[in-house]
């Protein structure tokens, strides 16, 4: 019988464990007024919370939404501070249980992983495999089902009132991904099946670790039913390697039938088997077995975010550092790829002119 756990809800609530999670909401947004307005008086509101955890009377706030561009077009939603302690407080206690379950090749949101690593594995298969199946879920985040999500949460946490919390998280998104998702049918479904909650706000810390949770079974059934051995995930793109396209286009359709199962699908025209010498899209990169290029539209984007930002800045709207942590940050990302001279053609064509004397500097 797999292991449950039980009694997590005091660690949850406790004093140190919230004062913890605040920490970790406020890093790197203490200059922000919801962050600043809560560590005013952050021992009484953390006070507050915990009270109304405890009696279960706490209620999440509304969403603040908003559209980026990049890498594709996505809704993101922002919590209110308030319920992102609490969101850092639920994972510091329940992660963990998840973390030891994954397999090693899963790489978002988890510690000692990310985009880079992944990019290193997916590279270093495409050294030992000639072939791979690149996949990804069409509409990912508003397509999960919260009672699937729920009932792979209570396999392993045995504790209500920590499932009561998550219900609530789960509830407090539920109609905000509703206009994103293109309603997709599944073997069986009546007429009620467009009414299923479904749905993960994507700027929810505990949404990027649901994620994980929710595909993890894909993960195992790659690794152990398909004897896959050259696997990797990153959220909802992933990748297989093999020595044929015949393997690669049957693991294709049982992945698929497997994916039904979960209400999910794959977007089928991107997933076929190619060869690794073609170049593999893959998180902003294209990834060959010897070099890797940034896709050409994320050249494009950053340029026409650099001209935006210095005009901004030459109008005093905006101080240099901001122009100067954007660049910093995607020069960070791009260096792991071959794109010296990429970086050489966008700084030469957007020199830094001094702003607007006549202006008033924004803070």
């Amino acid at each position: 019988m797999a292991q449950v756990f039980r009694h997590l809800f005091p660690q949850v609530v406790a004093w140190e464990n919230l004062l913890l999670a605040w920490r970790k909401a406020r890093k790197g947004k203490r200059g922000r007024p919801p962050a600043a307005t809560f560590e005013s008086n952050a021992g009484e509101n953390l006070l507050a919370l915990q009270e109304e955890l405890t009696t279960h009377r706490y209620e999440p706030g509304g969403y603040v939404s908003f559209h980026i561009q990049e890498p594709k077009r996505r809704l993101i939603s922002a919590a209110p501070f308030r319920d992102r302690v609490v969101h850092h407080a639920l994972c510091n206690v329940i992660e963990p249980l998840f973390e030891r379950r994954f397999i090693f090749d899963s790489y978002a949101n988890r510690v000692g992983k990310g985009t880079h690593a992944a990019l290193d594995r997916g590279q270093e298969f495409a050294r030992r495999y000639p072939f791979v199946l690149p996949c990804d879920v069409r509409q990912f985040f508003p397509a999960i089902d919260h009672a699937i999500l729920e009932g792979r949460l209570a396999q392993l946490i045995a504790d209500p009132d920590v499932l009561w919390l998550c219900r609530v998280i789960l509830a407090s998104g539920r109609g905000v991904l509703s206009a994103e998702y293109a309603m997709d049918w599944f073997y069986g479904d009546d007429l009620f099946a467009p009414l299923r909650p479904r749905g993960l706000p994507i700027g929810n810390l505990t949404s990027q670790f649901w994620a994980n949770v929710y595909l993890n079974p894909l993960d195992h059934f790659i690794k152990r039913e398909l004897k896959c051995p050259a696997y990797l995930r990153y959220v909802d793109d992933f990748l297989l390697f093999a020595d044929d396209k015949a393997t690669l286009w049957r693991w294709r359709g049982e992945i698929m039938a497997f994916l039904d199962a979960q209400r999910l699908k794959l977007h089928e025209r991107r997933c076929h088997p190619q060869p690794v010498t073609e170049g593999i899209p893959f998180l902003g990169f294209v990834v060959y077995p010897h070099q890797r290029k940034l896709k050409r539209r994320k050249g494009i984007a950053f340029r026409r975010h650099l001209r935006g930002l210095l005009a901004r800045y030459r109008a005093r709207e905006i101080p240099l550092r901001r122009v100067t942590a954007s660049v910093q940050g995607w020069v960070n990302h791009v260096r792991y790829g071959q794109t010296y001279h990429l970086r050489k053609t966008v700084f030469r064509a957007t020199p830094i002119k001094p702003p607007d004397r006549k202006r008033k500097l924004a803070p």
